[in-house]
């Protein structure tokens, strides 16, 4: 082979290769494309903007956990008690509400200082007692929703009609989930791209030991992203409360398994520092697409969770190749010192 020839060849390989890069990173966009196209063309009421509307407001409630997972997520965690935090911040505002008389604003706070506080404590064991995530949000998942049934004696809590009219009541004629879920994406945006405390997290998750002797504070980093995440799910257990207005045990159950997938399906990687805001929410917007294209079309309801549970593995599927890309890269362009 000549010298023109082989620059033809290794030329071509680069091209495909930076096609299926550009592919593999933006494979949540286009499975949104896919999905929205074969659902809208099967029925011509399916893209309207009621349907739209709807699709978005639910995805608030998964997407506003998902943002908080993206936190953990980068920092190379992960939080499953995040369904649990929901099920018991939501108890104790709604017990607060019928035992005392305390209104909506009044009991959002509390939901929230106890969603907090959840965090800090999942934070706590993996900050100082060096106890894997993983263990420690199992754990708590457990414990959380062991006091909550506890609580309730595993029965269903009915909210106050002064919560429904809370959820229910637009703002500037937007859902009010929506307008939630648009300032925490806005303040999740802000810190991770225009603040120290974002690179540090994007630090902490691509090499903590290399973070910690750049002198930043990775205890602090690692306990911020836990107690963000409690947060976020304490609040968007109260909104998603304030749309149904009722409660049982099962409230939660799943959540953190959508939350996950959702962060991950929009380029988070679970091997931490890899993600951004908008692709947890395109993530989000996409998983409630698939759930309420089903419905819509009426499917089984039997085979929506196996479909969710497709989805997960696409979630994982993808995130696995992408980090095989990434060390094909590093290994690619980071050479040996020579001798």
């Amino acid at each position: 082979m000549n010298l023109g020839a082989l620059r033809a060849a290794v030329g071509g390989s680069g091209r495909r290769i930076s096609i299926s890069q550009l592919l593999l990173n933006n494979s949540t966009i286009i499975l949104f494309i896919v999905v929205l196209l074969v659902f809208g063309l099967s029925s011509n009421n399916f893209l309207t903007l009621e349907s739209m509307t709807n699709i978005v407001k639910q995805a608030s409630f998964t997407g506003i956990i998902a943002v908080g997972m993206t936190f953990v997520l980068l920092t190379a965690g992960i939080d499953l008690s995040v369904g649990s935090n929901m099920y018991l911040s939501s108890v104790v505002a709604g017990l607060l509400m019928r035992q005392t008389g305390m209104d909506v604003l009044p009991a959002l706070f509390v939901a929230l200082i106890v969603g907090t506080l959840y965090g800090a404590f999942n934070a706590f064991c993996v900050v100082k007692l060096k106890i894997v995530p993983f263990m420690v949000t199992l754990a708590t998942l457990v414990i959380g929703r062991g006091i909550g049934t506890a609580l309730t004696d595993s029965k269903q809590v009915d909210f106050p009609e002064r919560m429904l009219h809370f959820g229910q009541s637009p703002i500037l004629g937007i859902p009010m989930p929506i307008v939630v879920f648009a300032i925490v994406i806005v303040a999740a945006y802000i810190v991770l791209t225009r603040t120290p405390l974002g690179r540090q997290i994007y630090a902490v998750g691509n090499d903590v030991e290399v973070a910690k002797k750049a002198g930043i504070n990775t205890d602090r980093v690692i306990a911020f992203v836990y107690i963000f995440s409690g947060f976020c799910a304490a609040l968007a257990g109260f909104i998603l409360i304030s749309q149904i207005g009722r409660l049982d045990r099962s409230f939660g159950e799943g959540r953190e398994f959508d939350a996950i997938a959702a962060a991950v399906l929009g380029g988070t990687s679970l091997f931490g520092g890899v993600g951004n805001v908008a692709g947890t929410v395109l993530g989000a917007l996409l998983m409630q697409l698939v759930q309420y294209g089903l419905q819509f079309h009426n499917v089984n309801l039997y085979i929506q969770p196996m479909v969710r549970g497709a989805i997960i593995f696409i979630a994982v599927f993808f995130d696995s190749l992408r980090e095989a890309n990434l060390s094909k890269l590093k290994r690619r362009f980071i050479r040996p010192l020579e001798t």
